[in-house]
Order: C-alpha cells, then sequence, then structure tokens
C-alpha cells in the first residue's frame, strides 16, 4: 500500500498536531514496514523536528516541485503529485484535505481532533471559526472516512455538523515512548538542579491560556497547607498576565513557578518528580498530557466536561473545572499520601495500557484497509 500523508505539521510543529504525526508515522513504519509511507511537504529545510524519518526505508519525502506558493501547492497542487505518486490513501493529518475534486483512484483518510471553535466560540476570532468550519467541513465531507481522536470529538462532529457517526472512527493516540520510561536519580537531580524545584510540587503541562483553566489550581492552592508548591509549564499567551496578576494579589509568588522554556527531553524526569499532575483543562479533543502523566507513574487529577475522562480512566480523580474547593480535596487526599497515591498510579498505568503505538497504528491500518474496500 502507498500512503501519504499531509506531514507539513510532523516536521515543523512542536506541539499537538505535530506530535499527532510523528507518532503515527513512527509507529505505522515500526509496524507496518512492508507498506511505502509518502510524506508530502511543502517545503523541506534542511533541518526539521522530523529528520528521523530519512534514515527509514520504505518512507519517501515530497515537497513542492512546482513554482506554485506552499498553501496553494498544499490544497490544489498536491493532487497532481498524488496521482504521480501512485498514492491510494491520502491521509489529512489536521482537519484538512485537497480542495476540488478528488483525484481518480484515490481515497482519503482525515484526522479530526476537536471543534472546541464550536463550544467556545468567544476564545476565537470571527475569521478564525470561519476558516476552521469551512476546512473542517469540507474535509469530513470529503473524505472517505474519518478519524477521531476521541468520543467526545465524535460526538461533537455529529452534534455540530451532523456528520454520519458510521462514517467516523475513534482511534485513539499514544504518547511519546520516553514518558514510559523511568528516569534515573541521577537524571531527576540534574532537572531538579536545572529548573530549581522544590523537593515536592504539584504539576501542570499545557500552553497558559484561557481554556487550560489554570487559575483554577491557583484559586485551590488558597485552601491548600502552604507547603503545597504549583509548578506550571507552558508557553505564554495574554492570559499569562492574568495569572501572574492573581499570584500577586494572594501573595503565591514563593508557591507558584512559571517555566516557559523546559526541554522535552526533561519532561519525563520533570513528569516523575512531582507528586500530583493536574489537569483543569475546560474542555480538550483528548488530552496526551494526561496519557504522559499515567505514563510517568504520576497520580491525575482532572476536569470533567469533555474527553479528560477517556485519557484518565477510572482511577484518576475528576473535578468540575469551576469547583476549586473540590480540586483543593483530591489535591489534599493526594499530597503525599504514598500508599493512596500508589494504588491510583498502579490503577492509571493498567489503564494506560490501552495508549500504544502498536494500537495506534493497527486501528489506522484497519481505517486505511476499510477505505480501500469501499
Amino acid at each position: 500500500m502507498n500512503i501519504g500523508f499531509d506531514a507539513k505539521r510532523a516536521f515543523y510543529n512542536r506541539t499537538g498536531l505535530g506530535n499527532y504525526s510523528r507518532n503515527l508515522v513512527e509507529a505505522l513504519q515500526v509496524n507496518y514496514p512492508e507498506h511505502t509511507i509518502q510524506l508530502y511537504v511543502p517545503r523541506l529545510k534542511e533541518h526539521s523536528l522530523f529528520d528521523q524519518c530519512r534514515q527509514w526505508d520504505k518512507v519517501s519525502l515530497i515537497e513542492n516541485d512546482t513554482m506554485l506558493p506552499a498553501a496553494f501547492w498544499r490544497s490544489w497542487g498536491i493532487k497532481r503529485s498524488l496521482l504521480k505518486n501512485n498514492t491510494q490513501v491520502y491521509h489529512g493529518l489536521s482537519a484538512e484535505l485537497p480542495l476540488g475534486k478528488k483525484p481518480l483512484g484515490v481515497k482519503y483518510v482525515v484526522t479530526i481532533h476537536d471543534l472546541i471553535y464550536e463550544r467556545f466560540p468567544e476564545l476565537y476570532s470571527t475569521i478564525d471559526r470561519k476558516i476552521y468550519r469551512k476546512k473542517t467541513l469540507a474535509a469530513c465531507n470529503k473524505a472517505d472516512r474519518i478519524i477521531a481522536i476521541s468520543e467526545q470529538t465524535k460526538r461533537d462532529l455529529v452534534q455540530f455538523y451532523s456528520i454520519d457517526p458510521t462514517k467516523i472512527e475513534v482511534v485513539y493516540q499514544d504518547c511519546d515512548p520516553v514518558f514510559s520510561v523511568a528516569a534515573s536519580p541521577q537524571q531527576k537531580q540534574a532537572v531538579q538542579a536545572k529548573y530549581e524545584l522544590p523537593p515536592h510540587f504539584l504539576l501542570s503541562v499545557g500552553t497558559l491560556e484561557t481554556r487550560k483553566n489554570t487559575k483554577i489550581i491557583l484559586a485551590a492552592l488558597l485552601q491548600l497547607p502552604p507547603e503545597v508548591h504549583l509548578v506550571l509549564v507552558g508557553k505564554t499567551t495574554p492570559y499569562t498576565e492574568e495569572l501572574s496578576a492573581f499570584i500577586a494579589q494572594h501573595n503565591l509568588k514563593d508557591r507558584v513557578q512559571l517555566l516557559h522554556q523546559v526541554s522535552f527531553k526533561d519532561l519525563p524526569a520533570l513528569y516523575q518528580l512531582s507528586e500530583v499532575f493536574v489537569y483543569p483543562s475546560i474542555f480538550e479533543g483528548f488530552g496526551i498530557p494526561v496519557i504522559e502523566a499515567l505514563k510517568s507513574f504520576v497520580p491525575v487529577i482532572a476536569a470533567t466536561g469533555s474527553c479528560l475522562e477517556e485519557a484518565g480512566g477510572p482511577g484518576s480523580l475528576y473535578f468540575d473545572p469551576q469547583d476549586a474547593g473540590t480540586l483543593a480535596g483530591h489535591i489534599l487526599k493526594l499530597w503525599k499520601q504514598d500508599a493512596i497515591k500508589q494504588v491510583q498510579v498502579e490503577q492509571g498505568i493498567q489503564y494506560a495500557q490501552r495508549f500504544s503505538a502498536a494500537q495506534f497504528s493497527t486501528e489506522t491500518m484497519q481505517v486505511y484497509a476499510k477505505v480501500l474496500k469501499q
């Protein structure tokens, strides 16, 4: 089988969509080496986030060899390349497919990550909402099969866009395998010293934006003993100023640490050093940091209301994303309570086994097989 991918984000996006793309391609080439993987990229640079794929025998890189602008080639010109390279299945990894008529003999699959812009339109500009809606609807209507990354996303596709549920397959992704590897005492010590971390702390990882609802953890801190410290890891946005103002107003400066430039290689040790992982997001398409925490042997507390129960499983603790009191109670239940934490960690590790590279690649390959039989 010749499988083509919209690989732009695999090469140049450091976060969610890029990680999803890289993890899927790597899982497929490891578990299904008999198939040819074609990575379509508008422009290749000498160095990228996915340079390792250049060493794989059955992976070919196909870039824009025309005079067309990159965006136009990705939306229109790529169709000629699909035919030229005998692509049988083309997978849009980030809610996009080429515009216009589908090339003869090519099947389309698209992954939809979330419809947050429909559920929370106030978080997006009008023009962004219109663009996302137009691209996503066009891709869903054109695709032979749709992959949703969670049951929540599948429900949203049915609710907001009236997509036939039988056209949608839920395929859970996996996180990077490095999070399943126990860091050595030396690695932990080095990370603790590098970021000047306290001996015990809560951890939350994710872009510091309104939807992530980080302020609720700060509100919970006010109800907890002074020894409870919080480390926030994430890219800054205007919301960060709101967090900083809350920290200053409530004299939390000595209890809260904001880290904006954490190296990916340090993240597993950072997770494993933490007492509890808290993910208070109001809404997510899936919630990969929850999986990272489970696989890093850390108990998880997450917000209800979207898909985080799917990611965290029955062993994790949950709270209404507006209820700081319940969050504080959950933290107090786990804070330095080794016996209780160990039970939750073991349940989390067992539950997280369902999220694996083998499962991710196998269920995705089954989708490709379905569309070729249609």
